[in-house]
């Protein structure tokens, strides 16, 4: 058994697709399902099951992931630990983000941190809040970054700035003449929203129960992934929307969309998200001093 099996196998079983887990070695689809065949045909077990285009881990396959996931963080904690001795002119640094964190807060920094350390390779993944925090559990991330707040036992996260949220129409709504919108317009409105496990969909249920309406009767017509989809159905007129100013500015200062009054939504602190119990990479340590830079 290589490492190369090991990393081959361990990203098959993350995405349960071998075409999927070859794009994401940049690899070829054969040459994924070669190194499979070998490692099963080596030790006389199937790992995982085919099921017509679909694939599911065996028991045998789901033992391997996890002994899989450790060997390999071990080996990359290893390259970091070099990568320091060398500082800082080669290594990667693995980063996971929430949707806003990722889109719109995290690009500038790093840019920043590109250009000060030009030899580290940053792989990024994006997801929801609750999807950063599993994967700084598990081993995938070695920080994440996220919109709301983590509640784990074996993580532990630092509050850096982070933005506002707004509630946000489009410049024809009939809640722009008023400028505000009453509990009774936020109770007959047609909302678009982020997913459940976000953790902007979090301080918006948050913020409307303080102004006496219970989340559940609201009328949400969707449920998008993101912010930059909700800000085009805004700005299609579809509905209305909470959302991190750092997806609207440009629209707010544009006219195009239109903040107004009517939910009390504070400024909000983004979470620097680590396990209490991995080693602190130097690279990891430098992004965080360049990322919380003031600018």
């Amino acid at each position: 058994m290589t490492l190369e099996q090991l990393r081959i196998f361990a990203a098959v079983a993350d995405a349960l697709h071998f075409t999927r887990a070859a794009e994401s070695l940049r690899l070829s689809q054969p040459a994924v399902s070669a190194a499979i065949a070998a490692l099963e045909a080596e030790h006389g077990l199937r790992l995982f099951d085919r099921i017509g285009r679909r694939v599911e881990l065996t028991a045998a396959g789901a033992l391997l992931r996890a002994e899989a996931r450790s060997i390999l963080r071990k080996v990359e904690e290893t390259g970091a630990m070099l990568a320091e001795l060398s500082g800082l002119a080669r290594g990667t640094l693995r980063l996971v983000a929430s949707q806003t964190v990722g889109n719109h807060w995290l690009p500038p920094r790093l840019a920043r941190f590109a250009v000060a350390f030009p030899g580290i390779r940053v792989d990024l993944s994006i997801g929801n809040t609750e999807g950063v925090a599993e994967a700084v559990r598990d081993g995938r991330a070695e920080l994440g970054i996220a919109e709301g707040a983590v509640s784990d036992p074996a993580l532990m996260s630092e509050r850096v700035p982070g933005d506002r949220l707004v509630l946000a129409v489009a410049r024809e709504h009939p809640w722009v003449e008023r400028g505000t919108a009453t509990p009774g317009d936020l109770a007959a409105a047609r909302w678009i929203l982020r997913e459940p496990g976000s953790g902007t969909r979090a301080l918006f249920e948050s913020a409307v129960r303080a102004v006496g309406l219970d989340p559940a009767d609201l009328t949400v017509a969707m449920t998008l992934p993101g912010g930059s989809v909700i800000r085009h159905a805004l700005l299609a007129g579809l509905g209305v929307s909470v959302l991190s100013d750092l997806v609207v500015r440009d629209d707010l200062r544009d006219g195009r969309l239109v903040a107004v009054a009517g939910l009390d939504l504070p400024e909000r602190a983004f979470h620097l998200v680590r396990h209490r119990d991995r080693h602190r990479s130097a690279a990891e340590r430098e992004f965080v001093r360049l990322a919380t830079q003031d600018g």
